[in-house]
């Protein structure tokens, strides 16, 4: 049978650095080096590979909308030639990139995997090979037409990843939704679906930067703290609010909400928990956050959230549609 080809994009990141007299340094051409002298990467049952290091690389604590847009162009223009892709990047924001190239890909019928690893490739105990490898075997062979994030021996959907270990190897979690599939002494597929190839060009909708502001409430929140967000220009609010979306019921924090509404900011509820979802009408605290024009965020990720406010702004769709767009669930990021 005919070896799967896939496009490995080395954006940046943990897995390719270089150990250096001052720690762990990006180094042109040491991730590819690193790779081809590692047999187990060559083995026949594995799909045949090339990787493409991006330069300058890319810290993952400076990623933004413009790296979001390289690289799913970079994905496009490589499209027809692979069989799969696997983007390799820094943990700290890994979540909110597959949360974006989720929503930027439209008419997907490849497998897009995001990984990377804790701990250098060239490192003993390193968690980048296994990551690596089965980020590029699964791509070849469980092909699941989405984007997702393998980590720790589980593929997630990446706009329901988040990262919940700040050292562990265990760094990902989906809390809303299992795994697509683990990996083990077999494969298991469990919320992911195989997809038979389908000839279909690959759109990537373009996305631009947009003011976006979060707010985390706390007992005690100061108003002035609230209007000073508030007070920027801004096109949407994330709201990170107490259980299943409750909020302070001050008189002064509900009219700013009212007047940014008013003004036309996007205003979304999502939880501060790690588990479960908003639900406003279960309260009148809630309830309250209804009436000034709140909408619920359900069980999104924050990092979903924020893509996915980038991913309709940049469209420049009327604001009622955008509104709307929000509480629906365009790619599996929300269970309804």
């Amino acid at each position: 049978m005919k070896r799967k080809k896939i496009y490995i994009a080395y954006t940046g990141g943990t897995i390719g650095m270089k150990q250096s007299s001052r720690g762990y340094i990006p180094a042109e051409g040491y991730l590819t080096e690193t790779v081809k002298n590692n047999a187990e990467f060559t083995r026949e049952e594995m799909p045949l590979f090339d990787i493409h290091e991006y330069s300058p690389l890319i810290d993952s604590s400076d990623m933004s909308p413009y790296h979001w847009q390289i690289i799913a162009d970079d994905i496009k223009a490589k499209y027809d030639q692979y069989d799969g892709f696997v983007v390799l990047h820094g943990t700290d924001t890994m979540a909110y990139t597959a949360s974006a190239l989720s929503f930027m890909f439209e008419n997907l019928t490849k497998p897009v995997i995001v990984t990377g690893s804790q701990i250098p490739l060239s490192q003993l105990r390193s968690d980048g090979q296994v990551n690596l490898l089965n980020a590029m075997y699964l791509a070849a062979n469980y092909p699941i037409a989405e984007v997702s994030l393998f980590f720790n021996n589980k593929l997630f959907r990446g706009n329901r990843a988040t990262k919940a270990h700040a050292d562990g190897f265990d760094a990902f979690s989906s809390p809303n939704l299992q795994p697509l599939a683990q990996s083990g002494i077999s494969i298991k597929l469990k919320e992911g679906k195989l997809s038979p190839y389908v000839e279909q060009a690959l759109q990537v909708t373009p996305i631009t930067p947009q003011p976006i502001g979060v707010l985390y409430l706390y007992p005690g929140i100061n108003i002035d703290i609230i209007n000073n967000i508030l007070g920027g220009d801004i096109r949407a609010l994330i709201l990170l609010s107490f259980g299943v979306g409750n909020a302070p019921q001050q008189q002064l924090f509900l009219d700013a909400l009212k007047a940014a509404y008013d003004r036309g900011v996007v205003l979304i509820n999502l939880t501060q928990c790690i588990q479960g979802q908003v639900n406003m009408g279960g309260y009148a605290t809630g309830n309250a956050l209804i009436n000034c024009g709140v909408i619920s965020g359900y069980d999104m990720t924050l990092e979903a959230c924020i893509a996915k406010l980038h991913y309709l702004f940049s469209q420049e769709l009327e604001l009622e549609t955008v509104r709307h767009l929000m509480q629906d669930s365009l790619r599996g990021e929300i269970t309804r």
